[in-house]
């Protein structure tokens, strides 16, 4: 019987590894079994590789060795191995991974069915698991564009294109042998080696199939792997796109032509790439990264394809500066994580976002100079809402420290001295690319925000890193977005995965959201199932405290407050004034006040609102109020769309009516986790008409709050912040 599969195995100082990998496809099967080689390349291993092979080949003919006597790396090896293969298809497999039980028995029985087959499978695409250091694992997290797609039967890449968003790794890929040969490909030298075979090999296939099986457990965050190594190899990327593109630019070229919507594809994908290994702290040296970045520059020049588009959003203007080679710029966007507005007004304005960033060199210095600096044990950095101020559950729990961890210094970090005014008296501060942020970001053992840290500040070994979030979802969140282009547009997957992977800490408010985080942010931190710190306030609140609000905001005694807060709409671009508030203030009457707050991320508030009449409710624009629960404790009822103020202000137990004349839209083009109409928090409505009928009510639907509390608000006892520091800081014994 001819052989099914050759398995290359390059090894290079991998002896503490090895056997594992080598136990997982040899002494998974029964000897008997002999449709598969093992082709192991000893690419000159420093440590006892060599022998280990060696001793295993003696016991097992199926596994053939060879060594080197000159060191080739990952992609010399696979080359070397080749011409000794002589299985049907070919399976690369790093020697310091492995592969599930049972895993070798199963592909040989599908390569038999595919050899069978008029049109035998090209590439047999597989599922893999991510194996962290701690033990830790996580599913193929692109399952969801494979799964269902024309790819389990057989297709090609023009018609799933979406196979692009995945790994493009040749592990988790079997190659037919003849395909392979006839390509005219080869792995390039250095790092990335095996994307200039893998993008030709998925170009070129005439039949591409997936197997929605985990087939292999890959390492992520080895020490010593090169995706965490910092070194001038990671410039040997250039290489490899550059032998991508002259494949695709040969006359000769096997296979289907090329369309050119995947010639723009294969450009993106590559330039994200590029762009995510300058992004990654650490890995390319400090003295190179001019250079490296004036590279993914001359790759634009060399390789956009013809009537290029930039993409839309951030990333956009991201490429259109990496086009150019701005780099200050560039660095600028980075740091901050939102577009700037001098940027968005088009590429006419980049020039001042060049000279704001003109000093963003030596801060990344300065940097690396403070982190040779041993971290700080009792320092802790706080920030909510990009550095806007002091707010959220980060200042919840900053309190509490105080009082339980006092020997652990909290410092908080914001944009500019204007909001550094508005922190509380005695709160200690440093200010957004100073050198004392600089120093708290590079020594701190603690982190806590809301949001992410930018990411250009390095996670060290023996931080502790808590995000808060701050929201319950009832709309789709992060890798839960993949399904919702439209809300994702702009979105980085890989940059958040990164960005999650940090986390040692996620604080979820309620079981629901608990189940939710978990999918949507996959990744090894411990889930705080404590509440929302910063509802221990509402859970607490007093009458004086109450009245006080009130007071604060002009109330009178009698006065019915209604607070409106729609939430952000991300495909509208901005405020959407869906309900007239003039309006609705003249069906109240001169008895109600409404307060109406735009979500922060639309700093022009809603406009005017005046003209509702001598005889309507009085109407106040709270947007720039800086605390959003003085609001909640101020009003007598919310009225919301989709905003996730409406769980916390369900801690109060009063009325809340949600209005949604755009629901339908809404779901389909965000996603949700639950059909707010079948399980609200009160009263629905889709017409003014109708929220008037309701304000004027006072409590109409008091059973839909209760079943509402009930699943949202359990943990909303007012000690929410106390069980986050207890988990957290070292608390003093009273």
């Amino acid at each position: 019987m001819s052989l099914l599969l050759s398995i290359v195995l390059p090894v290079h100082g991998v002896e503490r590894y090895l056997p594992r990998c080598l136990d997982s496809i040899l002494g998974d099967t029964p000897a008997a079994e002999t449709r598969f080689e093992v082709i192991a390349v000893d690419d000159l291993s420093p440590d006892g590789s060599g022998a280990i092979l060696d001793a295993y080949a003696a016991r097992d003919s199926r596994l053939r060795v060879l060594h080197l006597t000159e060191n080739q790396g990952l992609g010399g090896a696979r080359t070397a191995a080749l011409p000794q293969a002589r299985g049907q298809y070919v399976w690369f497999v790093d020697s310091d991974d492995w592969v599930p039980e049972g895993t070798v028995g199963i592909l040989l029985d599908e390569l038999a069915q595919e050899r069978r087959r008029e049109t035998p499978a090209d590439v047999l695409v597989t599922g893999f698991t991510h194996v962290y250091p701690d033990g830790g694992t996580e599913p193929n997290p692109w399952r969801h564009v494979l799964i269902g797609s024309p790819l389990v039967d057989g297709c090609t890449l023009a018609e799933h294109p979406a196979l692009f968003q995945t790994v493009m790794s040749v592990w988790n890929k079997l190659f037919r042998r003849e395909f392979l040969d006839g390509l005219g490909v080869s792995f390039g030298r250095g790092y990335y080696e095996d994307i200039s075979v893998t993008y030709p090999a998925l170009l070129a296939a005439e039949r591409l199939r997936y197997l929605d099986r985990p087939c292999y457990f890959y390492r992520r965050g080895r020490e010593g792997a090169i995706t965490a190594t910092a070194s001038p190899k990671h410039a040997d990327v250039f290489a490899q796109y550059d032998a991508i593109f002259a494949f695709l630019d040969r006359p000769d070229r096997p296979g289907r032509p090329v369309p050119e919507s995947l010639r723009t594809l294969v450009f993106d994908r590559t330039v994200r790439q590029a762009l995510n290994v300058y992004d990654t702290p650490g890995l390319v040296p400090t003295d190179l990264r001019r250079d490296f970045f004036q590279r993914i520059a001359r790759y634009f020049d060399r390789h956009r394809p013809a009537g290029y588009r930039f993409p839309g959003g951030v990333r956009g203007v991201q490429y259109r500066l990496a086009a150019r080679g701005a780099r200050i710029a560039y660095a600028e966007l980075r740091r901050t994580g939102r577009l700037p507005r001098e940027l968005k007004r088009g590429a006419r304005a980049v020039a001042p976002a060049v000279k704001k960033g003109m000093r963003s060199g030596a801060r990344f210095t300065a940097y690396n100079a403070f982190r040779r600096l041993p971290l700080d044990p009792n320092l802790a950095v706080y920030a909510a809402y990009w550095h806007r101020g002091y707010a959220c559950s980060p200042a919840a729990i900053y309190e509490k420290a105080k009082e339980l961890a006092p020997r652990i210094r909290g410092v908080w970090v914001v944009e500019n001295r204007a909001q550094a005014a508005t922190l509380p008296p005695g709160v200690p501060y440093v200010i957004v690319n100073t050198p004392a942020y600089l120093k708290v970001m590079a020594t701190a053992k603690y982190f806590v925000n809301n949001v992410n840290f930018p990411r250009t500040m390095t996670k060290r070994p023996g931080t502790v890193h808590v995000q808060t979030q701050h929201g319950t979802p009832l709309k789709a969140m992060g890798m839960d977005l993949r399904d919702h282009p439209a809300a994702a547009e702009g979105m980085d997957f890989e940059l958040l995965q990164e960005a999650v992977d940090r986390w040692d800490f996620l604080v979820s408010p309620n079981p629901h959201t608990s189940g939710h985080f978990a999918r949507a942010f996959p990744g090894r931190y411990e889930m705080l199932d404590t509440g929302y710190p910063r509802n221990d306030r509402l859970a607490n609140a007093t009458s004086d405290e109450v009245r006080a609000m009130r007071e604060q905001l002009g109330l009178q005694p009698g006065t019915r407050a209604v607070l409106y807060a729609p939430t952000h709409r991300g495909s509208k671009g901005g405020y959407v004034p869906l309900l007239d508030v003039a309006a609705l203030a003249r069906q109240l009457g001169p008895d109600f006040t409404l307060l109406v707050r735009t979500h922060y991320f639309h700093t022009d508030g809603p406009g005017d609102l005046t003209g509702a009449g001598a005889e309507s409710a009085r109407i106040v624009d709270v947007s720039a109020h800086p605390t959003v629960e003085d609001l909640y404790l101020a009003a007598d009822a919310l009225v919301t769309d989709y905003s996730s103020m409406m769980f916390d202000y369900a801690v109060l137990d009063r009325p809340v009516v949600i209005f949604a004349p755009d629901w339908e839209e809404y779901q389909r083009e965000r996603g949700v986790y639950f059909d707010l109409f079948a399980e609200p928090p009160g009263a629905v409505t889709v017409d003014a008409d109708g929220l008037a009928r309701a304000l004027l009510a006072g409590d109409p639907e008091p059973a839909a709050r209760a079943r509402f509390r009930e699943k949202f608000c359990v943990w909303d006892d007012g000690g929410a912040a106390e069980r986050v520091v207890r988990r957290v800081f070292p608390v003093e014994k009273r």
